[in-house]
C-alpha cells in the first residue's frame, strides 16, 4: 500500500523558468502531477511541446493559448485539456495564476531531493 503524502503550498518551492513565470511543484507521483504557475501580464511562454496530456485550470486572470489549430482566450474559472504531443503557447493578458495537472509526470520539474514521487 502506498503512503499518502501531503503537499503544502507554503513548503513548495518556487522557481523561475522564464522570464515572468514562478512555478511551484505540488502534489505527485509516477502518473500524475500538479503544478502551479503565476505569470506576470505580457509574459509570453515559449512554443513546446511534451508527451505529457496536460490538464489546465485558470484560477484567476486571463490567458491567450494557442495549441494545434486552436487559438482561444481563457479567463479564471476556465479550463481545457492539451494532449501529449500537441504543440502550444500561452500568454499573459493579465496577472494569471494557473493550476497544470499533468500525466504522467513531469521528470523535468522535479526539484532536486524531492521526495514527492511514490512508487
Amino acid at each position: 500500500m502506498s503512503e499518502i503524502k501531503v503537499s503544502r503550498l507554503s513548503d513548495a518551492e518556487s522557481t523561475l523558468p522564464e522570464p515572468g513565470l514562478q512555478r511551484q511543484v505540488l502534489a505527485f507521483h509516477e502518473n500524475l502531477m500538479l503544478i502551479r504557475h503565476q505569470m506576470k501580464k505580457g509574459w509570453q511562454g515559449t512554443r513546446h511541446q511534451h508527451p505529457h496530456d496536460q490538464l489546465v485550470y485558470i484560477i484567476q486572470g486571463r490567458l491567450r493559448f494557442t495549441g494545434g489549430s486552436s487559438s482561444f482566450e481563457v479567463a479564471a474559472g476556465d479550463s481545457f485539456v492539451v494532449p501529449g504531443g500537441v504543440e502550444h503557447q500561452a500568454s499573459a493578458l493579465e496577472e494569471s495564476e494557473v493550476l497544470d495537472v499533468f500525466h504522467p509526470y513531469r521528470e523535468d520539474y522535479v526539484p532536486a531531493g524531492n521526495q514527492g514521487v511514490v512508487g
